[in-house]
């Protein structure tokens, strides 16, 4: 399978405070890619690192074996883009997005847009400052779609959606990546969209990868224990992930679940959320 994003020894510093990286990362075309982490572990800046928004202090990357920052102009007409803190001239109206962006795209798809904006329910006449967060938030989406891109890489592209329109805008990214040409990077914060479209995760922390897995292998083999306070030193250190102590009991990040099932039958063992999963690797002891 080929690679729509690879990145080697990747590395951004922005002062002593904070160093993305070294990052290596190989993204498969035809696949959905969550990238989480709380605020400030680094995944705006591995994003726009990779856009050249970003000028990286090291290493490379690729996008469909080509380096983005030599060949920036040959390749932006395969990437559509939806940033957190994206920028539309709030004096523009709405249908004014199609007049400028066929003249950026070769392939830009005028109808596909007005489609979109029927389908979201944007009104074309209305001035971009009227929209709501959310309305903007489906007018950048479907801005981003409307060109016909290979790749898209999306930050927070669900933030401020009603479920609704979540749900709506999720089975669209599926209908995109149904063939193996097209490909999705997506940061977010609403972890149980990842859940249901993503098919690897990458976890981010403080600048570095510290999780990088299958979806289903997370969901099926990471899981939550809860003991009692008594029982916690009856735990074999080498099964404990992370954990977290409580008031009356603690709370267990564990891995291989038949194991743990079996070894520890008298505890309560649950599935696991990715929420948890940040949580307790952000927040949780790592040593016992």
């Amino acid at each position: 399978m080929k690679n729509a994003i690879e990145i080697r020894n990747l590395t951004k510093k922005y002062d002593s405070k904070f160093q993305l990286g070294e990052i290596n990362l190989n993204i498969p075309s035809g696949t959905i890619i969550g990238l989480i982490g709380e605020n400030g572990a680094g995944k705006t800046t591995l994003i726009k690192s990779i856009l050249n928004i970003l000028k990286i202090d090291k290493g490379s990357i690729k996008i469909f074996d080509k380096d983005y920052q030599k060949e920036e102009r040959n390749i932006k007409e395969e990437i559509g883009v939806v940033l957190d803190d994206m920028f539309l001239p709030e004096n523009l109206f709405v249908k004014d997005i199609n007049s400028i962006m066929k003249h950026v795209y070769k392939h830009w798809d005028e109808e596909q847009y007005f489609n979109y904006l029927q389908e979201f329910d944007i009104n074309k006449n209305k001035q971009i400052k009227a929209l709501s967060k959310g309305m903007r938030k489906k007018l950048e989406i479907a801005t981003a779609l409307s060109h016909h891109p290979k790749l898209l890489i999306l930050d927070e592209p669900t933030s401020g959606l009603d479920p609704i329109i979540r749900s709506e805008v999720l089975d669209i990214f599926l209908k995109f990546i149904s063939d193996e040409d097209h490909t999705i990077l997506l940061s977010t914060h609403i972890t149980s969209d990842l859940e249901h479209i993503a098919d690897k995760i990458i976890f981010i922390d403080h600048g570095q990868i510290i999780l990088e897995d299958s979806r289903d292998e997370i969901m099926d083999n990471y899981g939550i224990l809860k003991c009692s306070l008594e029982y916690f030193n009856e735990i074999d250190k080498e099964d404990i992930i992370a954990y977290k102590k409580n008031r009356y009991d603690y709370t267990l990040l564990v891995k291989d679940l038949d194991k743990i099932r079996k070894k520890y039958d008298q505890c309560i063992l649950d599935k696991i959320t990715l929420e948890d999963l940040m949580l307790l690797m952000i927040k949780g002891e790592k040593q016992c």
